[in-house]
């Protein structure tokens, strides 16, 4: 019996009616006057996207205003693409999926996916928005080896087999396969999403089939590009969002170039979605954002050097933003935090070397290094005791979340983890204390950090003195973060602190990829991960027993088709997860400051502070955030 998932728009705003006159910005008035824009309303597509805020609980608004915010690095502009949450459909504050740049998505047996873009939708530089930018990705990018040596993204084959992809009209693709991708529609709605489409008819010009070859080879010489592929690639960078040239369909768009610590984005005058007044969005002309040290965003917020600001800030510097809220003019929300946990120690079990690799890999050392930590000293120090002390697991927003899978192996008691040592044989010591490895060499155990968290270093200052009693060395090595990814990745780095789970909230139709051994990212097993995501050209095959049973589970939510079938699934991961401690969590639930201005309207007061699902700001649509002054 065919079954038939229907995500239409009108569902959506059944009861929302739009003006027929639209409001022209004042940001864009003179260049409308002037003749070098279109009217608002020869700007929006035929249908666009009507937001009814009072629905929502919040206020129409009006356009205006310059928003600063701050990053840390130059490459986190990107943040702008995460923040501006533009998808094909993405999720609404209630984690349900809905068309956003789509009109409508029907899917068919969660095999046959068609996508219905909106008429008269347009790029941000004027061109058209069509079928046409789908194909070209597709043929011309996905399925070109010069460009994706590796083929098209992960998650578009099921077992094996790609989509087959149709585009009947401009305005319509089909995505199809002869079973079940449960996972396409949720990884559309991603914080970084996989941009299956281009904007083909500025990338063609560097395209080897479309570019006349003269020009190409002109402008290769003028970019100092040695292929047409690498230039082609450089200049598709829409999820990095560093180049000006390139068109978007987000809320801003790039409007410096070559900027080092200062960028601008501005509206883009084709921007789709419209408040039920026929007011055009985002109601922000101008984000600004600067670039400055992980050390002096706190400080900044606290001057009132911002108008919204959450990264770079952690629970540490609640105390120093409220003193400054009434000279500053801001105010602080705590929100919750989606990661599973906000410290983790992950042992690396494909580390070069093999017998510490054969000890790592010993569930008995994981735990007796787990039992070992007084989470509650350190959640007194770090977060005054506010946190949820255990071990990483899923959190209580979601339903594969067990109380006992947070205690697993997480209470503080260094007599058992003495025993289980013991029992793994290290139980010869040098003069210092230290135990010794089977091969002599004493049992220092050198952990790495991107060394941007103070909250790590204390944490694992606490932990020095708790492991020190059981006869582990711990060894602090702070390095800069891709340097410590890269270390990691290539079996270089023995153990390491990142977050937990990015996403701790996991829900039966969440794609369960980043706690099976499918990702490098997982520095618990990264070669695993590359083996898995190079189809066995790099990294290893997983050869551990838990490992190899993640993976099978991995295979059988593919092939699920009940919403039953998956949380079966998914528990039975989160529950190894527990009991395997892959990753060594401390605590969870650490509140997350959210700086806003007193001015600034429609920031939740209450919100979660999510990578995915969530794209941190961006379920909460920044567009319609404004300035009532």
């Amino acid at each position: 019996m065919l079954k038939r998932l229907v995500l239409a728009l009108c569902t959506l705003f059944a009861a929302t009616s739009v003006s027929a006159q639209f409001t022209e910005s004042s940001f864009w008035k003179a260049e409308v006057d002037a003749g070098n824009l279109p009217p608002v309303g020869q700007r929006l597509p035929r249908v666009p996207l009507t937001v009814d805020l009072e629905a929502k609980g919040r206020q129409i608004g009006k356009q205006g205003g310059t928003l600063r915010t701050l990053v840390t690095r130059t490459k986190d502009v990107r943040q702008m693409v995460v923040y501006g949450y533009t998808r094909l459909v993405g999720y609404n504050a209630d984690y349900v999926i809905e068309p956003d740049l789509l009109q409508a998505l029907d899917v068919e047996e969660n095999r046959r996916f068609i996508l219905r873009l909106r008429p008269g939708h347009r790029w941000s530089d004027g061109h058209p928005f069509t079928s046409e930018d789908f194909r070209y990705w597709w043929e011309d990018v996905a399925n070109n080896t010069d460009l994706s040596p590796s083929g098209p993204l992960e998650f578009l084959r099921v077992e094996g087999e790609l989509p087959t992809v149709t585009f009947p009209d401009e305005t319509t693709v089909i995505y199809e396969w002869s079973k079940p991708n449960p996972q396409f529609v949720q990884e559309l709605a991603e914080a970084r999403p996989p941009f299956i489409y281009r904007p083909a008819h500025f990338l063609k010009r560097f395209h080897a089939t479309y570019a006349d070859e003269d020009s190409l080879r002109a402008t290769l010489r003028e970019k100092r590009v040695r292929s047409w592929a690498a230039l082609h690639n450089k200049s598709d960078n829409m999820y990095k969002f560093d180049n000006a040239e390139l068109p978007t369909l987000q809320p801003w768009m790039l409007a410096t170039k070559d900027a080092k610590s200062r960028y601008l984005f501005v509206r883009n005058p084709y921007f789709h979605r419209v408040d039920t007044e026929g007011t055009q969005l985002p109601y922000i002309d101008i984000v600004e954002m600067n670039v400055v040290s992980s050390g002096l965003v706190a400080a900044k917020a606290n001057a009132g050097e911002v108008d919204l600001q959450a990264r770079g800030l952690d629970f540490k510097d609640i105390a120093v933003l409220k003193r400054g809220e009434k000279e500053g003019n801001y105010h602080t929300n705590l929100w919750s935090n989606g990661t599973a946990s906000q410290i983790a120690i992950y042992l690396n079990l494909n580390y070069n070397d093999d017998g510490w690799r054969a000890l790592m890999r010993d569930v008995r050392f994981r735990r007796a290094l787990s039992l070992a930590i007084d989470r509650k000293i350190i959640n007194k120090a770090l977060y005054f005791g506010l946190a949820a002390e255990g071990n990483m697991t899923m959190l209580p927003e979601s339903p594969f979340y067990k109380e006992e899978n947070l205690q697993k192996w997480a209470s503080f008691d260094p007599e058992q983890a003495n025993v289980l040592l013991d029992e793994i044989g290290l139980t010869e010591r040098d003069r210092d204390g230290h135990r010794l490895l089977p091969d002599g060499r004493p049992l220092w155990l050198v952990v790495e950090t991107a060394g941007e968290r103070q909250e790590v270093e204390n944490a694992l200052q606490i932990i020095v003195d708790n492991w020190r009693d059981i006869g582990v060395k711990l060894i602090m090595r702070p390095l800069e973060r891709d340097i410590l990814r890269n270390r990691v990745y290539s079996g270089q780095t023995q153990a390491a602190v990142w977050f937990g789970w990015d996403n701790g909230l996991a829900q039966p139709f969440t794609r369960p990829s980043y706690a099976i051994p499918h990702h490098q990212e997982f520095f618990a097993w990264p070669k695993w991960g590359q083996h898995y995501q190079t189809h066995g050209d790099a990294g290893e095959a997983p050869d551990m027993p838990e490992a190899i049973r993640l993976m099978d589970l991995g295979d059988m939510w593919m092939r699920s088709v009940s919403k039953e079938e998956r949380m079966g699934i998914w528990q039975e991961i989160v529950d190894i997860h527990a009991d395997q401690v892959f990753a060594i969590g401390i605590l969870a639930g650490a509140r997350q400051p959210v700086v806003v201005r007193n001015d600034l309207i429609n920031v939740p007061e209450k919100g979660i502070w999510a990578w995915s699902p969530g794209a941190h700001f961006g379920i909460h649509r920044p567009d319609e955030f404004w300035f009532d002054r």
